[in-house]
């Protein structure tokens, strides 16, 4: 039997979550509960709603404009073995994915279960580092503040070091 996502919401079609027309999966809990984010009621544990993985992959299916999924959440790295197995379900199926985290690359690689590694690099763009207010820029593409990175994966996995991508 696959994992259980525990999620706050889905959103069938967004163009602010990544590029391109996206599907959207919000993870319920989060443990970073950053000052000033824009989701915080994604931060409890409980609530929210149960989904598996196979059947968000039928959902993500039925529109066939979708080519990326974005992870968001909360945080999806505190569920990392069930939104894995779903990744693993997208990539198998070629979309693109981007996943939000509040984890930064090096807590990942240093600390990080081996599902949290697998579930960073199986995504083709991670965008990380926790919410600061003080570092709060409306102007930037896909991400709230200036600390946060969007971390091209595949060429990171390669370098051995972060390597940064830029949408802008």
């Amino acid at each position: 039997m696959s994992p259980v996502l525990r999620l706050s919401g889905i959103i069938r079609e967004s163009i602010v979550d990544g590029p391109g027309l996206r599907y959207v999966v919000f993870a319920q809990g989060c443990i970073h509960r950053c000052e000033g984010c824009h989701n915080p009621a994604t931060h409890p544990f409980e609530g929210g709603f149960e989904a598996r993985p196979k059947a968000i992959l039928r959902d993500v299916k039925k529109n066939p404009l979708i080519r990326g999924v974005t992870f968001s959440g909360g945080e999806p790295f505190c569920q990392a073995e069930a939104f894995l197995e779903l990744a693993n379900l997208l990539k198998e199926n070629h979309y693109h994915l981007i996943t939000y985290t509040g984890y930064t690359y090096e807590e990942i690689m240093q600390t990080g279960s081996l599902a949290m590694k697998e579930l960073f690099f199986q995504s083709d763009y991670v965008i990380d580092g926790r919410f600061l207010l003080a570092e709060r820029d409306l102007n930037l593409k896909f991400r709230g503040s200036r600390n946060q990175r969007i971390i091209d994966t595949k060429a990171t996995q390669k370098e051995g070091k972060v390597i940064l991508a830029s949408f802008e």
